[in-house]
């Protein structure tokens, strides 16, 4: 029943139509845009990484996780195992030793080897840049692939929506929907595309730095004159 219930959202998401903004709406939203980049003009990806390998690996591992807590194990990781090739050689209950306190460190060990086996034995060693070649990876979904393919090669194809930049779409009355798909098919239809990568990394600065969850500081927030939820 619960597989047939993912499925069937999966399948309500992939059919959604993204909100039509009015006019309002976008002068709004590239108000808030030009100060997210006054206030985080440097704003990149928090996870620690030096090539595509890496991020992706970071990333599998940020699920349900702190990037902070991620940056901590990752050193251990790419120190043992720097390559595909030999992480996909090692022992799974190795990596699960290494990865375990970012939690459900069992599927994230079995993707992170997953995904080094097939990258090894079908791409040659090398992470593929493509969308589609990506979403074959275990533990890689859109979301993955997103941060992969914005951070390493800029390559635009959506939103990265985490829990930072859901809540805050949210907040801003951006969306109001909760699947991340959807979304992140709203983020897309308002803004311009060449501003979807750093979108995505200013909110997350924003979420941990004064849109806090449990204690926004909305009196300290250059966004609180263009966000609804300020003047409740």
């Amino acid at each position: 029943m619960a597989a047939k219930s993912r499925a069937k959202k999966k399948a309500r998401a992939r059919g959604y139509r993204a909100r039509r903004y009015t006019r309002a709406d976008r002068m709004r939203a590239a108000r808030v845009l030009q100060r997210l980049e006054e206030t985080y003009p440097r704003a990149d990806c928090a996870l620690e990484h030096r090539n595509a390998f890496e991020l992706t690996a970071a990333t599998i591992l940020s699920a349900q996780c702190t990037d902070e807590r991620v940056n901590k194990v990752t050193p251990e990781l790419f120190d043992r195992w720097p390559t595909p090739a030999s992480l996909a050689r090692a022992d799974l209950a190795e990596i699960e030793a290494v990865v375990h306190s970012t939690g459900f460190f069992r599927n994230k060990a079995k993707s992170l080897h997953g995904m080094a086996e097939r990258v090894s034995e079908v791409y040659g060693g090398e992470v593929p840049q493509e969308m589609e070649d990506l979403l074959t990876l275990p533990g890689v979904a859109r979301k993955t692939a997103n941060v992969v393919r914005g951070v390493i090669w800029g390559l635009a194809d959506g939103v990265v929506v985490d829990t930072h930049v859901k809540r805050i779409s949210t907040l801003l009355g951006w969306t109001k929907r909760a699947d991340p798909v959807q979304i992140e098919r709203d983020l897309m239809a308002l803004h311009p595309s060449e501003s979807w990568i750093s979108l995505s990394h200013r909110l997350i600065h924003h979420g941990r730095q004064i849109c806090i969850a449990r204690r926004p500081r909305c009196d300290e927030c250059p966004l609180a004159l263009d966000c609804p939820a300020a003047s409740e």
